[in-house]
């Protein structure tokens, strides 16, 4: 499928709703080992990203946007920041340090899940892609893969993925980019194509090390997290280098884990079904300081107008944020 510029949204995949695209970079498969209990504040930031909430990205309404509504971090709009002079775009990165804005991170512009054609013509494109983040600071970068194909087997597929996101890793690594991959957890996702495909943790731990790129790790989502059954263990696994970007929701209540759908979310601790204390105390736990953005894919958020939109999402935002912001 052809990508947008800032990266295909799973909304879009799924609902066939045109989104700004979420965002961040990758980190490396090292060897795993547990968090440091001395970590005890949480580091990360609290992004404001605008494609999974329904509200238009325009970058410089974002920018008053993310002040005005208390976030910390940005997403990063790829094709803004590559029409701003080095003048503006300097002006540009002052307000942010003024703000004290930190950068999220982009999506990745390259259809890897289809046709050999559709890859090759975005690999064309991405050194400049990657060229215009590093000019603008921006380290992170991040993609979602399918949990399910409907011809190709789980190894020949596994087997595409890898070679296909090594090259990316390694166009972006080139100009210090990470690379976050995203596994989709939902049974009802996996169990959709003939073929079931990445959906948990541990087989995500596989295809990175099989990548062999140190700046290729996990964009972690707490609904995919709760919907592959995973635990803190799972969590504490990892590193904080480990981690380019993360995505916070809940799920509706009184459906049992395995019927759950991909497309209907609740935001943060709207219900308490996602154990999201756990979830985000494990965060803070590795010492994980890069963004983290609502995901919660809410027809009630895009029914808002934008200010409503916003400010429901950083209260929710706040609220699981004060989850893990006594000690631990």
């Amino acid at each position: 499928m052809n990508q947008p510029p800032n990266g295909l949204s799973r909304r879009s995949f799924l609902a066939r709703i045109s989104a700004l695209g979420v965002a961040v970079t990758g980190v490396a498969a090292l060897p795993l080992h547990g968090a440091d209990p001395s970590h005890s504040r949480r580091l990360f930031k609290l992004c404001l990203a605008c494609g999974p909430i329904g509200v238009p990205g325009e970058p410089r309404k974002m920018l008053a946007w993310a002040v005005e509504y208390g976030f910390e971090a940005l997403e990063p709009v790829p094709s803004f920041l590559a029409k701003l002079s080095n003048v503006e775009l300097d002006a540009w990165l002052g307000e942010m340090r003024e703000r004290r804005l930190v950068w999220g991170a982009a999506g990745l512009p390259v259809d890897f899940r289809g046709a050999e054609a559709a890859f090759d013509q975005g690999m064309k494109a991405l050194p400049d892609f990657a060229h215009t983040l590093r000019r603008a600071g921006v380290t992170r970068v991040a993609t979602w893969l399918s949990p399910s194909h409907k011809t190709l087997t789980y190894i020949a597929n596994f087997r595409q993925h890898a070679r296909r996101l090594r090259e990316a890793a390694r166009v972006l690594g080139d100009q210090g980019i990470r690379l976050g991959l995203e596994y989709v957890g939902p049974k009802t996702s996996w169990t959709s194509g003939r073929f079931p495909f990445i959906h948990t943790m541990a087989e995500m731990k596989d295809l990175i090390a099989e990548i062999g790129r140190d700046n290729v790790g996990f964009l972690l989502d707490s609904w995919h997290w709760h919907t592959a059954q995973e635990t803190e263990a799972d969590l504490l696994s990892l590193r904080a280098e480990q981690v380019v970007l993360c995505h916070v929701n809940d799920a509706p209540k009184g459906i049992p884990v395995e019927q759950q759908v991909d497309s209907r979310r609740e935001l943060p601790c709207a219900t308490g079904v996602i154990d999201l204390k756990t979830f985000l105390r494990a965060l803070v736990r590795i010492g994980y300081d890069g963004p983290v953005v609502c995901e919660p894919f809410s027809q009630e958020l895009r029914g808002m107008t934008p200010e409503q939109a916003l400010g429901t999402v950083a209260k929710a935002m706040k609220q699981a944020a004060a989850l893990v912001e006594q000690p631990l």
